[in-house]
């Protein structure tokens, strides 16, 4: 999957996901939503190669479901960044279920781009 593909998929993630979830995450537009996913993979390559080595002994101990809460903390980074009125969660929690829900989305579009086709 190239990275475009990537940014759409999140771009449409955080849209379907806070028509899902109303009171649980919030973005203001479709373009915040785009600024949002940019925003997202800049940090996934900038700070989450470092969080993921200082948290490598809990991640072990908890058999990888620690990645789950780093991936909500880029999200509430993200939400940080872009600005509380126009991108936010509700709570940790919040943020939480939408890094599982979009790790379970990144996970199936993935697998069908990387699927042969014959």
């Amino acid at each position: 999957m190239s990275y475009l593909q990537g940014l759409i998929v999140n771009t449409l993630a955080f849209i379907s996901l806070s028509v899902m979830f109303p009171s649980k995450f919030y973005v203001g537009s479709f373009l915040i939503a785009i600024g949002a996913s940019v925003i997202l993979s800049v940090l996934n390559m900038l700070v989450k190669p470092i969080l993921n080595i200082l948290s490598l002994p809990i991640t072990i101990l908890t058999l990888g479901f620690f990645s789950f809460v780093i991936n909500a903390a880029m999200l509430k980074m993200t939400s940080a960044v872009i600005g509380e009125h126009n991108f936010a969660f509700s709570s940790f929690g919040s943020a939480l279920l939408i890094a599982i829900i979009m790790s379970i989305i990144n996970a199936i579009v993935v697998d069908h781009f990387s699927r042969k086709r014959y």
